[in-house]
């Protein structure tokens, strides 16, 4: 019995790993490491810290996906709103600049 015991623990654990894996997968990023947050932030006259706050309120595409165009709106309503607390001269068309700078294949990649 005890080494029934050992086994089934040792598969729950095996388990409990691959699931907490999954979630983490699907866990939206808080800090894009693609991105070159020091320079983003140095264009846009904010702290990065500022930067890293808004962008967590951005919900990023899975890997190998695309956003959806209502994906897309969502977030760069949250992302500017965020911003332009920080510092009120940020346009849209500011953002869309720093951001396709920044973005590896600019605006054609988006």
């Amino acid at each position: 019995m005890r080494r029934a015991q050992v086994l089934m623990f040792k598969k729950l654990i095996a388990v409990a790993m691959v699931a907490g894996f999954l979630l983490a997968q699907e866990a939206p990023m808080k800090n894009d490491p693609k991105r070159p947050v020091d320079k983003i932030s140095r264009d846009l006259k904010v702290k990065p810290e500022q930067f890293v706050a808004c962008f967590s309120k951005v919900t990023p595409a899975r890997e190998g996906t695309r956003p959806t165009p209502e994906q897309k709106r969502a977030n760069k309503a949250a992302l500017l709103s965020c911003l332009q607390k920080a510092n009120p001269e940020i346009t849209n068309e500011k953002l869309d600049a720093v951001m396709d700078k920044y973005r590896p294949g600019g605006h054609e990649a988006q």
